[in-house]
């Protein structure tokens, strides 16, 4: 069937709608929908003028998808200035943000992960050519920085269920990247980006090959790039120069143990001869510092202090004495990205084509967050032999009913550089197929495909526990066996750590996770019968893939002997899944008054995975169009996912769970400063406290030191299926003026609605403890054996080091919403060129709800509106729901140049506090606006230059309550205004 363009324009919005700067003029839609049909497991040899729909295993009349599919062309990404395609995707409605480059300061590999709708990263699909990518971690994440960007043909993102076509993971959609079908020549792509304030520069460089061979029955694509990000500190932005005041000082602390604490006495004089009266009572409990000339000072209250303020990394915060890990961290990570990708076919005969598929990666992401502190498992202490004990601090030593027991002292290793990470992975797939013709009607596909990826997480500077132990227990404070020794009292003999003394007491710490995939499917496609509206298609998949990994730490983590990170443990799982599916479409009109076009369609999919047992998930879907102009779709789906490997077999790995600082934050409840110490059940609470660890004589004036604690997650082989229920019903418009002003606008509406119960998740963090003290009524009785309680760790002095969080089946999420997408383009001959057109692309997401049930029969919590800034890259709430979300790009475009403007739009959010504990609501977050500038220009035929400025107004970035930075650097702009340029050339 021949199409007009307009009507393939038609068919090319009903699936294929092109959003904000999916930027090809309406003029080019035919070229575009050709470019955008996807190189998947349905392909066979067809007629040229059927086009493969994403999201279908079949090609269906006239490119009609069920699904809302949003499709950002090659040019669209490169007009954000982005080094990193997460970052392009972030902006658009369909996504919320989960993990970027810069959500990897504590070690966990700064991956690029995708998130539809805020249901999690690993309940989306991601695929290359509809084929599932190597794995980045034991969780089923793809980081996507692995993709080869230099043959980036655009991506497709099906913004609704599809798990009985490609699989369970796909419970709110699939995000399909296509590289470049084949082509002649040689093409080049280099682009540079800088900050305002030069830094965070961005180098991308790419150079891909493609030629035909053994007159044209073969092809192959070579395509090697290199990308470059550098990292950007804290301290380089005034926003983090208050954020997360931490009371690890590199001053070191002296603190006061409950059971044999020093006499108040002895604290009054020496102060006394400072020159200082009237201290609280309680003074014989407070930390105290140090100052350089070997007087003492309290760290609450900062009586005393004579350090720097403002200076150093140093901030007197409230009258007490601080050091912001804001300006420690590096809020940007460094990124190195090096791609090597091939692609072959050649036709055996004309109906029988054999072809391949290699990708190699090496990526390293480079991360830091600030100075080693002394944090976890058991702490180190000092004995009253130490050399170096200034003598006011003797004198308080000796008042001690047991002046010769050692004693704790907190710090900050500032003589030591900061804690950092290299993680580098290497990803390497092998892909060969065969497919054609098996007869008149009938195809298939047969291939086969293995994939590893290997993470090698290289931690430097770590401090060893055991070897300051060992300094600081020596004689002569370590001397004898490093040159000064261990002086940890006070900044400047903390500072002067000799070079021998941080070589003994750091090492570089190795670890590695290694993930294997196996793959092979069957796929064949025929055509069945006709109802008078075209063939019946069937398209029928049998399938293979196993999953395996191997984690081994360095032995100094497996014991907890690493300061301020968490241990962890080797492990090791395997799991593989045999699947068989289905799918069929029936024409059933076709040409008639009032049905253009009407079909419908279904699929079925059984899987029987080795640990869980056989699913199954199944589709149904339906297509009208009454007038060529209008196209009505919907879809009901029951997916299913298993759990994966890491939530089955995950070993107790630590990560850090943000609790904040009370009475802001909910903090420790134990917390003297929390809510609950000084709400109507306060007493209760402290029974508790007292109950779980924390010393009587201590209670009264228990303070938690950080804005963190530990979080330790772990498998459980124990977990069943989830279930889920999604709804996609749509609509599309297009203009029927057939000249004029509104001649080119297209119109699409779609609601989904998607339910998920049985939920595989980890318990949050703050919900334990919320549980625990009965802040939501869970534990009315104060109940120290109560189930959340008992997922609470406290050391010998009752301090909160860590919190379990197993991964359990818990309750269910319920979210619904509309996205809505307008493309007008209008002809601007005026401007001298015929092919000039103004163009608007708008694309909206209204979030109607996002309901969370965190445990089976508990009440169902509304997070619709709110910032969760301490969520992580999977979590359930994610860091943000907003209401509103929007992206839209307007200008001039023509075959010569194009020079447009982009706004991204975030509506207001409550804080996560107003869910959890409403009576202390925290701040929220307002209504959140970028203005981008793009343009580009072909200077000849073969050359193009382009270059923009993200951020134009150089918005600021919001404060985050919930946030342990105070805002959001995944989610909000760090860097500022910036700046890009690059070019392409083929030749």
């Amino acid at each position: 069937m021949t199409m007009t363009l307009r009507g393939t324009r038609l068919a090319f919005s009903a699936s294929l709608l092109t959003v904000a700067a999916a930027l090809s003029a309406p003029a080019l839609a035919q070229d575009a929908a050709q470019d955008s049909a996807s190189d998947q497991a349905a392909e066979a040899p067809v007629d040229t003028k059927e086009i493969i729909v994403t999201g279908s295993l079949i090609q269906r009349p006239n490119n009609t998808a069920v699904s809302p599919i949003v499709s950002v062309s090659e040019t669209a990404l490169k007009e954000t200035g982005q080094v990193n395609l997460q970052d392009a995707l972030n902006q658009f409605p369909s996504f919320t943000t989960a993990g970027n480059a810069n959500t990897g300061g504590q070690g966990t590999g700064g991956r690029a992960s995708v998130n539809l709708h805020g249901l999690g990263t690993n309940r989306n699909l991601v695929l290359l050519d509809g084929k599932r990518l190597p794995l980045s971690d034991i969780n089923g994440n793809v980081d996507i920085n692995i993709l080869p960007d230099s043959i980036m043909g655009g991506v497709d993102v099906i913004t609704g269920g599809a798990s009985a076509i490609y699989g369970s993971d796909a419970i709110s959609g699939v995000v399909n990247f296509k590289t470049l079908r084949a082509f002649d020549g040689v093409r080049v792509d280099m682009q540079n980006s800088i900050s305002e304030k030069g830094d965070g520069y961005k180098f991308n460089g790419s150079l891909a090959f493609g030629s035909g061979f053994a007159q044209d029955r073969g092809h192959v694509i070579a395509a090697f790039s290199y990308a470059k990000q550098d990292s950007i500190n804290g301290s380089s932005r005034d926003f983090f120069f208050d954020k997360t005041p931490s009371s690890f000082i590199g001053t070191g602390t002296f603190v006061p143990s409950a059971t044999n604490a020093p006499t108040v006495d002895a604290l009054t004089g020496v102060f006394g001869g400072y020159g200082i009266s009237g201290l609280p009572g309680n003074v014989n409990l407070l930390n105290l510092g140090f100052n350089n000339d070997g007087t003492l000072f309290t760290q609450t209250g900062a009586r005393n202090y004579k350090g720097a303020n403002g200076t150093n990394g140093y901030l007197v915060v409230g009258s007490n004495v601080r050091m912001p890990v804001g300006q420690q961290v590096d809020f940007a990570n460094g990124l190195e990205r090096k791609t090597a990708f091939m692609k072959a076919d050649y036709d055996l005969t004309p109906s029988l084509t054999a072809y391949g598929q290699f990708m190699y990666v090496d990526l390293t992401v480079k991360t830091a967050s600030g100075g080693s502190l002394t944090q976890f498992g058991t702490l180190t202490s000092v004995p009253v032999s130490n050399p170096f004990i200034p003598q006011d601090l003797r004198t308080i030593l000796a008042s001690r009913p047991n002046p010769n027991a050692p004693f704790t002292w907190n710090g900050r290793y500032v003589g030591v550089p900061y804690k950092n990470w290299d993680e580098n992975y290497t990803v390497q797939q092998y892909m060969a197929g065969v497919k054609g013709d098996i007869a008149s009607g009938w195809s298939f596909d047969l291939w086969g495909a293995y994939d590893q990826s290997v993470h090698d997480q290289q931690l430097n500077d770590a401090v060893v526990k055991s070897r300051v132990q060992t300094l600081l227990n020596a004689a002569d404070g370590g001397a004898s066996i490093c040159a000064g020794g261990f002086n940890p009292f006070g900044d400047a003999n903390a500072r002067s750590l000799s070079q021998a003394c941080v070589d003994y007491i750091t090492k570089t710490a190795f670890s590695q996770e290694k993930l294997q995939q196996t793959q092979a499917q069957l796929q064949v496609n025929g055509k069945l019968f006709d109802l008078g509206a075209g063939p019946a298609q069937i398209a029928l998949v049998a399938g293979y893939r196993k999953n395996t990994f191997r984690y081994t730490p360095d032995s100094d983590l497996r014991t907890q002997n690493i300061e301020a990170v968490i241990a962890s443990q080797p492990a090791s799982g395997r799991i593989s899944v045999k699947e068989f599916a289905a799918q069929v479409d029936v024409p059933l009109l076709a040409d008639k008054p009032f049905v253009r076009e009407l079909g419908i369609g279904g699929a079925i999919r059984y899987s029987d995975y080795s640990v869980t047992g056989g699913v199954t998930s199944y589709e149904l879907d339906a297509r009208w169009k009454p007038v060529d102009q209008i196209l009505l779709r919907g879809s009901y789906q029951r997916a299913v996912r298993a759990p994966n490997i890491g939530e089955l077999f995950s070993p107790q790995t630590g990560t850090q769970l943000v609790i904040g600082t009370p009475p802001g934050a909910l903090g420790d409840p134990c917390d003297v400063r929390s809510t609950a110490r000084t709400g109507a059940n306060g007493a209760q609470v402290a029974a508790l406290c007292v109950a779980q660890g924390i010393p009587q004589a201590a209670i009264s004036s228990y303070t938690f030191p950080t804005t963190a604690t530990g979080q330790l997650v772990s498998g459980n082989t124990n977990l069943t299926p989830e279930r889920a229920d999604t709804y996609n019903i749509g609509l599309v418009i297009n203009s029927p003026a057939q000249s004029g002003l509104f001649a080119d606008l297209t119109l699409s509406v779609d609601y989904y609605n998607i339910a998920v119960k049985n939920v595989i998740s980890t318990v949050p963090g703050l919900t334990v403890l919320s549980k625990c003290f009965n802040l939501d009524g869970s534990n009315p009785s104060y109940d120290k054996n109560n189930l959340y309680c008992g997922l609470l760790v406290r050391d010998a002095g009752g301090q909160l080091t860590t919190v379990a969080t197993p991964y359990l089946n818990l309750g269910s999420v319920k979210t619904d919403g509309v996205e809505a997408q307008l493309n007008w383009t209008v002809p601007a001959r005026f401007l001298g060129d015929e092919s000039g057109r103004l163009f608007l692309n708008e694309a909206i997401g209204w979030l109607h709800s996002y309901k969370l049930q965190l445990l089976p029969g508990a009440a169902t919590l509304d997070y619709t509106g709110i910032s969760n800034g301490a969520a992580g890259v999977s979590s359930l709430p994610p860091r943000a729901t907003p209401k509103w979300k929007a992206l839209t790009s307007f200008g001039y475009r023509s075959d010569a140049a194009t020079l447009g403007m982009r706004w991204r739009y975030q509506s207001a959010m409550k804080d996560t506090t107003s869910v959890l504990t409403p009576a202390t609501a925290q701040v929220g977050v307002g209504a959140y606006s970028l203005w981008d500038l793009f343009g580009s220009v072909k200077v000849a035929k073969s050359f193009e230059l382009r270059a923009g400025v993200n951020n134009l107004f150089d918005r600021g970035l919001p404060f985050v309550s919930s946030s342990q930075n105070g805002t959001d650097v995944a989610l909000y702009d760090p860097v500022g205004r910036s700046f890009y340029m690059g070019f392409k050339a083929n030749f």
